[in-house]
Protein backbone atom coordinates (compact mmCIF):
# COMPACT_ATOMS: atom_id res chain seq x y z
CA UNK A 1 0.00 0.00 0.00
CA UNK A 2 1.45 3.34 -1.07
CA UNK A 3 0.59 6.00 1.79
CA UNK A 4 0.01 10.03 1.64
CA UNK A 5 1.59 12.04 4.29
CA UNK A 6 2.71 15.48 4.82
CA UNK A 7 5.90 17.41 5.63
CA UNK A 8 4.74 19.23 8.57
CA UNK A 9 4.04 22.55 8.27
CA UNK A 10 0.88 23.99 7.69
CA UNK A 11 -0.45 27.26 6.95
CA UNK A 12 -2.39 29.80 9.94
CA UNK A 13 -1.67 32.10 12.80
CA UNK A 14 -3.64 30.75 16.01
CA UNK A 15 -4.80 28.33 17.70
CA UNK A 16 -7.87 28.07 15.70
CA UNK A 17 -6.05 27.49 12.47
CA UNK A 18 -4.52 24.75 14.04
CA UNK A 19 -7.30 23.02 15.45
CA UNK A 20 -8.42 23.01 11.73
CA UNK A 21 -5.45 21.73 10.47
CA UNK A 22 -5.28 19.09 13.07
CA UNK A 23 -8.92 18.19 11.38
CA UNK A 24 -7.61 18.57 7.63
CA UNK A 25 -4.71 16.17 8.21
CA UNK A 26 -7.11 13.65 9.65
CA UNK A 27 -9.30 13.66 6.95
CA UNK A 28 -7.00 13.80 3.81
CA UNK A 29 -3.92 11.84 5.17
CA UNK A 30 -5.54 8.69 6.79
CA UNK A 31 -3.02 6.14 5.76
CA UNK A 32 -0.02 8.47 7.63
CA UNK A 33 -1.34 11.77 9.53
CA UNK A 34 0.60 14.09 11.27
CA UNK A 35 0.95 16.69 13.75
CA UNK A 36 1.13 19.59 12.01
CA UNK A 37 3.22 22.96 12.95
CA UNK A 38 2.31 26.43 12.03
CA UNK A 39 5.39 28.67 11.98
CA UNK A 40 2.83 31.58 10.94
CA UNK A 41 2.33 31.98 14.39
CA UNK A 42 5.87 33.24 15.61
CA UNK A 43 9.02 32.29 16.64
CA UNK A 44 8.12 30.01 19.00
CA UNK A 45 6.41 27.61 16.23
CA UNK A 46 8.79 27.52 14.21
CA UNK A 47 10.82 24.43 13.74
CA UNK A 48 13.69 25.91 15.61
CA UNK A 49 11.15 26.83 18.18
CA UNK A 50 9.37 23.80 18.44
CA UNK A 51 12.85 21.27 18.48
CA UNK A 52 13.89 23.71 21.50
CA UNK A 53 10.52 23.11 23.24
CA UNK A 54 11.25 19.36 23.17
CA UNK A 55 14.69 19.82 24.34
CA UNK A 56 15.85 18.16 27.55
CA UNK A 57 17.92 20.19 30.34
CA UNK A 58 18.98 23.15 28.33
CA UNK A 59 17.60 26.87 28.79
CA UNK A 60 16.91 29.17 25.58
CA UNK A 61 15.75 32.41 24.54
CA UNK A 62 14.47 34.60 22.12
CA UNK A 63 17.03 37.59 21.17
CA UNK A 64 17.08 40.30 18.52
CA UNK A 65 18.97 37.63 16.24
CA UNK A 66 17.07 34.77 16.82
CA UNK A 67 17.36 32.27 19.57
CA UNK A 68 19.95 31.22 21.93
CA UNK A 69 21.27 28.99 24.67
CA UNK A 70 21.06 30.37 28.45
CA UNK A 71 21.47 29.28 31.91
CA UNK A 72 17.72 29.02 32.42
CA UNK A 73 14.40 28.92 30.02
CA UNK A 74 13.62 32.61 29.29
CA UNK A 75 9.76 33.44 28.50
CA UNK A 76 9.95 32.37 25.01
CA UNK A 77 11.19 29.33 25.77
CA UNK A 78 8.64 28.68 28.18
CA UNK A 79 6.00 30.03 25.80
CA UNK A 80 7.65 27.27 22.80
CA UNK A 81 7.15 24.52 25.04
CA UNK A 82 3.43 25.76 26.52
CA UNK A 83 2.18 25.97 23.05
CA UNK A 84 3.63 22.39 22.17
CA UNK A 85 2.07 21.42 24.58
CA UNK A 86 -1.16 22.73 23.81
CA UNK A 87 -1.00 21.55 20.32
CA UNK A 88 -0.81 18.18 21.59
CA UNK A 89 -3.58 19.20 24.28
CA UNK A 90 -5.97 19.80 20.49
CA UNK A 91 -4.33 15.99 18.77
CA UNK A 92 -5.17 14.00 21.70
CA UNK A 93 -8.76 16.00 21.64
CA UNK A 94 -9.40 15.84 17.91
CA UNK A 95 -7.48 12.20 17.61
CA UNK A 96 -8.69 10.14 20.80
CA UNK A 97 -9.90 7.51 18.24
CA UNK A 98 -7.37 7.29 16.24
CA UNK A 99 -5.60 3.85 15.27
CA UNK A 100 -2.66 3.30 12.92
CA UNK A 101 -0.30 4.89 11.93
CA UNK A 102 0.95 8.01 13.20
CA UNK A 103 3.90 11.06 12.28
CA UNK A 104 5.70 13.64 14.44
CA UNK A 105 8.39 15.80 13.15
CA UNK A 106 11.42 17.63 14.85
CA UNK A 107 14.34 19.51 13.90
CA UNK A 108 17.61 17.81 13.89
CA UNK A 109 20.76 18.86 15.91
CA UNK A 110 22.99 20.31 12.50
CA UNK A 111 19.97 22.22 11.82
CA UNK A 112 19.45 23.58 15.34
CA UNK A 113 23.01 23.85 16.02
CA UNK A 114 23.39 26.21 12.51
CA UNK A 115 20.68 28.28 13.98
CA UNK A 116 20.95 28.43 17.26
CA UNK A 117 23.51 31.06 19.40
CA UNK A 118 25.50 29.90 21.64
CA UNK A 119 25.27 32.00 25.26
CA UNK A 120 28.09 34.54 24.24
CA UNK A 121 26.74 34.72 20.67
CA UNK A 122 27.84 32.92 17.11
CA UNK A 123 25.93 29.40 16.35
CA UNK A 124 26.61 26.58 18.64
CA UNK A 125 27.81 25.09 15.30
CA UNK A 126 31.43 26.96 15.97
CA UNK A 127 31.89 25.24 18.75
CA UNK A 128 32.51 21.30 19.22
CA UNK A 129 31.58 20.76 22.68
CA UNK A 130 28.35 23.10 22.32
CA UNK A 131 27.24 21.23 19.54
CA UNK A 132 27.76 17.16 21.14
CA UNK A 133 25.83 18.90 24.09
CA UNK A 134 22.90 20.25 21.98
CA UNK A 135 22.58 16.66 19.93
CA UNK A 136 22.59 15.03 23.45
CA UNK A 137 19.92 17.09 24.95
CA UNK A 138 17.46 17.49 22.44
CA UNK A 139 18.16 13.33 21.83
CA UNK A 140 16.88 12.81 25.14
CA UNK A 141 14.42 15.66 24.61
CA UNK A 142 13.12 13.42 21.84
CA UNK A 143 12.78 10.64 24.22
CA UNK A 144 10.29 12.20 26.42
CA UNK A 145 8.63 13.36 23.56
CA UNK A 146 7.92 10.25 21.75
CA UNK A 147 6.46 8.60 25.26
CA UNK A 148 4.34 11.71 25.56
CA UNK A 149 2.83 10.99 21.98
CA UNK A 150 2.20 7.20 22.35
CA UNK A 151 0.44 8.23 25.83
CA UNK A 152 -2.00 10.70 24.61
CA UNK A 153 -2.58 8.45 21.14
CA UNK A 154 -2.76 4.86 22.94
CA UNK A 155 -4.44 3.17 19.74
CA UNK A 156 -1.58 4.23 17.40
CA UNK A 157 0.98 1.28 16.46
CA UNK A 158 3.21 2.16 14.04
CA UNK A 159 5.06 6.02 15.51
CA UNK A 160 7.36 7.85 12.93
CA UNK A 161 9.71 10.65 13.87
CA UNK A 162 10.92 12.71 11.01
CA UNK A 163 14.07 14.80 11.75
CA UNK A 164 14.10 17.77 9.56
CA UNK A 165 17.96 18.76 8.50
CA UNK A 166 17.82 21.28 5.84
CA UNK A 167 20.67 22.90 7.00
CA UNK A 168 23.05 19.57 7.12
CA UNK A 169 23.90 19.80 3.06
CA UNK A 170 25.53 23.66 4.20
CA UNK A 171 26.99 22.25 6.91
CA UNK A 172 28.97 19.90 5.25
CA UNK A 173 29.68 22.29 2.65
CA UNK A 174 31.13 24.77 5.12
CA UNK A 175 28.41 27.00 4.14
CA UNK A 176 26.94 28.41 7.20
CA UNK A 177 27.78 32.18 7.72
CA UNK A 178 29.31 33.25 10.84
CA UNK A 179 27.60 35.60 12.80
CA UNK A 180 29.72 38.95 11.06
CA UNK A 181 28.36 37.60 7.70
CA UNK A 182 31.82 37.93 6.58
CA UNK A 183 32.66 34.43 6.88
CA UNK A 184 31.55 30.99 6.68
CA UNK A 185 31.59 28.37 9.67
CA UNK A 186 34.16 25.25 9.45
CA UNK A 187 33.49 22.38 7.64
CA UNK A 188 31.66 19.22 9.56
CA UNK A 189 32.92 16.27 8.58
CA UNK A 190 30.59 13.32 7.90
CA UNK A 191 31.84 10.90 10.15
CA UNK A 192 30.96 13.67 13.17
CA UNK A 193 27.87 14.78 11.22
CA UNK A 194 26.33 10.81 10.98
CA UNK A 195 27.56 10.56 14.91
CA UNK A 196 25.76 13.19 15.83
CA UNK A 197 22.40 12.43 14.00
CA UNK A 198 22.73 9.11 15.20
CA UNK A 199 22.27 9.93 18.46
CA UNK A 200 18.84 11.19 18.28
CA UNK A 201 18.01 8.34 15.72
CA UNK A 202 19.43 5.93 17.69
CA UNK A 203 16.97 7.94 20.65
CA UNK A 204 14.15 7.46 18.80
CA UNK A 205 14.63 3.79 17.73
CA UNK A 206 14.93 2.77 21.16
CA UNK A 207 12.17 4.25 22.05
CA UNK A 208 10.33 2.00 19.12
CA UNK A 209 9.39 4.79 16.80
CA UNK A 210 10.35 4.81 13.45
CA UNK A 211 13.40 7.10 11.98
CA UNK A 212 13.05 9.46 9.19
CA UNK A 213 15.15 11.96 8.07
CA UNK A 214 13.82 15.01 5.98
CA UNK A 215 15.66 17.18 3.50
CA UNK A 216 14.27 19.52 0.75
CA UNK A 217 17.95 20.57 0.09
CA UNK A 218 20.25 19.59 -2.79
CA UNK A 219 23.35 18.19 -2.16
CA UNK A 220 22.24 16.19 1.52
CA UNK A 221 24.04 12.96 1.59
CA UNK A 222 21.17 10.31 1.46
CA UNK A 223 23.85 7.59 2.27
CA UNK A 224 25.12 8.91 5.40
CA UNK A 225 21.36 9.30 6.97
CA UNK A 226 20.83 5.72 6.35
CA UNK A 227 24.09 4.69 7.62
CA UNK A 228 23.00 7.40 11.07
CA UNK A 229 20.15 5.10 11.44
CA UNK A 230 17.34 6.32 9.08
CA UNK A 231 14.83 4.14 8.53
CA UNK A 232 12.80 6.33 6.58
CA UNK A 233 14.14 8.97 3.64
CA UNK A 234 11.26 12.29 2.70
CA UNK A 235 12.90 14.52 -0.14
CA UNK A 236 11.73 16.49 -2.39
CA UNK A 237 12.27 14.32 -5.82
CA UNK A 238 12.93 17.29 -8.01
CA UNK A 239 15.96 17.79 -6.08
CA UNK A 240 17.74 14.36 -6.50
CA UNK A 241 20.64 13.29 -8.30
CA UNK A 242 21.49 10.05 -10.07
CA UNK A 243 22.98 9.08 -6.67
CA UNK A 244 20.45 10.36 -5.09
CA UNK A 245 18.32 7.85 -6.17
CA UNK A 246 20.58 4.98 -6.23
CA UNK A 247 20.07 5.54 -2.75
CA UNK A 248 16.48 5.89 -2.16
CA UNK A 249 16.69 2.51 -4.52
CA UNK A 250 18.82 0.74 -1.89
CA UNK A 251 16.19 2.01 0.52
CA UNK A 252 13.42 0.65 -0.77
CA UNK A 253 14.59 -2.74 -1.82
CA UNK A 254 16.13 -2.99 1.75
CA UNK A 255 12.23 -2.64 3.61
CA UNK A 256 13.04 1.06 4.44
CA UNK A 257 10.69 4.30 3.86
CA UNK A 258 10.84 6.42 1.26
CA UNK A 259 8.56 9.28 0.85
CA UNK A 260 8.60 11.11 -2.33
CA UNK A 261 7.76 14.62 -2.52
CA UNK A 262 5.71 15.03 -5.93
CA UNK A 263 2.76 17.82 -5.01
CA UNK A 264 4.11 21.53 -4.89
CA UNK A 265 4.47 22.92 -1.52
CA UNK A 266 3.02 25.96 -2.97
CA UNK A 267 0.25 27.22 -5.26
CA UNK A 268 1.05 26.02 -8.80
CA UNK A 269 -0.17 28.08 -12.32
CA UNK A 270 -1.81 25.04 -13.14
CA UNK A 271 -2.35 22.26 -10.37
CA UNK A 272 -1.31 18.52 -11.48
CA UNK A 273 -4.05 15.72 -11.44
CA UNK A 274 -4.10 12.58 -9.89
CA UNK A 275 -2.83 11.10 -13.09
CA UNK A 276 -0.02 13.28 -13.70
CA UNK A 277 1.55 12.51 -9.85
CA UNK A 278 0.82 8.75 -10.50
CA UNK A 279 2.58 8.41 -14.27
CA UNK A 280 5.70 10.15 -12.99
CA UNK A 281 6.31 8.28 -9.60
CA UNK A 282 5.28 4.58 -12.02
CA UNK A 283 8.13 6.75 -14.37
CA UNK A 284 10.73 7.26 -11.44
CA UNK A 285 10.30 3.54 -10.25
CA UNK A 286 10.29 2.10 -13.70
CA UNK A 287 13.96 4.27 -13.89
CA UNK A 288 15.23 2.31 -11.29
CA UNK A 289 13.73 -0.99 -12.18
CA UNK A 290 11.52 -1.30 -9.17
CA UNK A 291 8.21 -3.18 -9.59
CA UNK A 292 5.31 -0.99 -7.95
CA UNK A 293 3.84 -3.96 -6.75
CA UNK A 294 6.78 -4.91 -4.19
CA UNK A 295 7.69 -0.92 -3.21
CA UNK A 296 3.97 0.36 -2.20
CA UNK A 297 4.57 -0.95 1.61
CA UNK A 298 7.52 1.08 1.81
CA UNK A 299 6.90 3.93 -0.40
CA UNK A 300 5.02 7.51 0.80
CA UNK A 301 3.95 10.14 -1.42
CA UNK A 302 4.02 14.08 0.43
CA UNK A 303 4.50 17.31 -0.82
CA UNK A 304 7.67 18.58 -2.00
CA UNK A 305 8.46 20.49 1.06
CA UNK A 306 6.11 22.35 3.97
CA UNK A 307 2.99 24.20 3.20
CA UNK A 308 3.48 27.11 5.16
CA UNK A 309 3.56 29.39 2.34
CA UNK A 310 0.43 27.48 0.69
CA UNK A 311 -3.34 29.32 0.39
CA UNK A 312 -6.10 27.32 2.53
CA UNK A 313 -7.15 26.09 -0.41
CA UNK A 314 -3.97 24.58 -1.57
CA UNK A 315 -3.33 22.68 1.00
CA UNK A 316 -6.60 20.88 1.29
CA UNK A 317 -6.22 20.56 -2.27
CA UNK A 318 -2.63 18.79 -2.36
CA UNK A 319 -3.79 16.71 0.64
CA UNK A 320 -6.69 15.59 -1.87
CA UNK A 321 -4.47 14.82 -4.52
CA UNK A 322 -2.12 12.47 -2.68
CA UNK A 323 -4.44 10.74 -1.16
CA UNK A 324 -6.33 9.94 -4.79
CA UNK A 325 -3.08 9.39 -6.07
CA UNK A 326 -1.91 7.31 -3.47
CA UNK A 327 -5.14 4.98 -3.90
CA UNK A 328 -4.48 4.98 -7.66
CA UNK A 329 -0.70 3.95 -6.78
CA UNK A 330 -2.18 0.84 -4.64
CA UNK A 331 -4.45 -0.19 -7.26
Amino acid sequence: MTMATGVGAMPGDDQARFDRAVRVVLDELPDLPHLPELPGRGPTATMTGRALAVMSDLGADLQPAGWRLTDASGIDHRRARSLLGQDLDGLEEHAQDYAGAFKIQVAGPWTLAATVEKPRGDKVLSDFGARRELAQALAEGVRAHVRDVRRRLPKVDRLVVQVDEPALAAVLGGKVPTASGFGRHRVVHPPEASDTLGWVLGAIAEEGAEPWVHTCAAGTPLGLLRGAGARGLSVDLSMMSAADHDVLAEALEAGESVALGVVPSVDPDTPPTDVHVVEGVLRWLDMLGLDPATTGGSLAISPACGLSGASDSWTRQALALLRASAANLTD
